[in-house]
């Protein structure tokens, strides 16, 4: 029972948390839903391991979510299979057009970049306080720093991109 609570809490984080870093990227048969799971199996594999510290249970959380999303970028950048020559016959959804899509592609990709030229805490804490949702306290206690220091990283990182978009007039 303790198992299947734990699961549920954890669970929406880091899903939420794998699709953040994960996005929409073709990442061939690696899905951030399969990320997840494999982040919830290896936290359950680590717990008879955990020693409780004084410190929070997200930091562990994190650090395994955080090293399985990079595992899965490494494991797709070793797969070298080739494309199937036909596509798949399936209807195209509403606001699936391929323009709508290429134009979504560019506008991810573009704000990867900006991200990926910010120091890897201030991505670490973006991603947290934005894209999964955490408060102040909750992304201090994942990463081991204070809420204080969240906030001002965060800021510091919004005030640089801002500065960036106007830059290179996105």
């Amino acid at each position: 029972a303790a198992i299947h609570s734990l699961l549920q809490m954890i669970e929406p984080v880091v899903v939420r948390y794998c699709r953040a870093r994960m996005g929409g990227r073709d990442l061939s048969y690696l899905s951030a839903d399969d990320v997840a799971q494999e982040v919830c199996l290896a936290v359950l594999k680590a717990l008879p391991d955990y020693q409780d510290r004084g410190g929070s249970f997200l930091y562990l959380v994190h650090a395994i979510a955080a090293n399985k999303v990079a595992d899965a970028y490494r494991a797709v950048a070793r797969d070298r299979s080739e494309p199937v020559p036909e596509l798949p016959e399936r209807p195209l959804l509403a606001g699936n057009e391929p323009e709508s899509h290429a134009l979504h592609l560019d506008l991810g990709a573009r704000l990867g970049r900006l991200l990926a030229s910010l120091p890897r805490v201030q991505q670490e804490i973006l991603t947290l306080r934005i894209a999964v949702g955490f408060s102040a306290t909750e992304t201090a206690e994942a990463l081991g720093i204070s809420p204080g220091n969240v906030r001002v990283t965060q800021h510091r990182a919004l005030t640089r991109l801002r500065g960036m978009i106007r830059d290179d007039e996105f």
